[in-house]
């Protein structure tokens, strides 16, 4: 039996959510205002980004906890301040944004969150709060206690998808081992597989929708697996690679 429940405005979007993960990863621009302009003209209207907070509490749009990997800079941001951060060129081009100034230049796009430290979770509140953004937020983080806090922090206005520990229940209940999950999550965002265990099957699906939670699935760039997971019934699929889910949601009439 399927359960019924009041969808939160971030899910209102017909038949499955494709999402820009980082943006895509055209010419290494992962998580930049310029890449997630590339995918917002492609017609994206979901994104996946991270969050992290400079040592003078300002929230920067980025994956790592260094500027090593991606950019010229170097060090961990929690111990930089944004003075030092805002100087860092993505792939030696691009500014690492703020997530602020994400949310003013593209107002129609809706963002999934990953919130990669505990001192970035208040950070991201406030300004959710302060640019009324909880129709186009949704936030995640591998650290179930990290989401919960949220929740509680936010009540529902604040939609937010299972950490570990709440896929992993999931995945046990689409077994049929009766344990308990979080409520308030509106979707399990998961890997194909974990540790070479599959996440992902018609189990886990049905068993996500028996309780009226979408499954986001990320970060898939193989067409075929995307046609794969969509004959599923996944809800959304987070990829690098824009132009293909756009071909492969085209080529089955989903592409909005």
């Amino acid at each position: 039996m399927t359960t019924t429940r009041t969808p939160h405005p971030y899910l209102d979007h017909p038949g499955p959510i494709p999402f820009a993960h980082r943006g895509g990863d055209a010419d290494g621009l992962e998580n930049t205002a310029a890449q997630f302009r590339r995918a917002a003209d492609a017609g994206y209207r979901y994104m996946e980004t991270d969050v992290h907070v400079t040592a003078d509490g300002v929230l920067v749009a980025f994956h790592d906890d260094t500027l090593d990997r991606v950019t010229d800079g170097a060090g961990r941001i929690a111990e930089l301040p944004w003075s030092e951060v805002r100087q860092a060129r993505v792939a030696g081009r691009e500014p690492v944004p703020l997530l602020s100034e994400l949310l003013e230049t593209f107002p129609e796009v809706r963002w999934n969150v990953d919130v990669k430290e505990e001192g970035a979770l208040l950070p991201l509140l406030e300004l959710v709060e302060r640019t009324n953004a909880w129709d186009r937020v949704c936030l995640g983080s591998f650290s179930e206690s990290r989401v919960a806090r949220a929740q509680r922090l936010a009540g529902p206005r604040l939609a937010t998808s299972y950490g570990t520990a709440g896929v992993l229940a999931l995945r046990l209940r689409s077994w049929g081992v009766p344990v308990g999950l979080r409520a308030s999550a509106l979707a399990a965002q998961v890997p194909v597989a974990q540790a070479g265990v599959p996440v992902v099957d018609r189990r886990f699906v049905g068993a996500a929708h028996a309780r009226g939670l979408q499954v986001h699935v990320w970060t898939v760039n193989d067409s075929v697996e995307m046609h794969r997971l969509l004959d599923l019934g996944v809800d959304g699929i987070m990829t690098d690679h824009i132009d293909t889910l756009r071909a492969v949601m085209e080529d089955r009439g989903t592409w909005v």
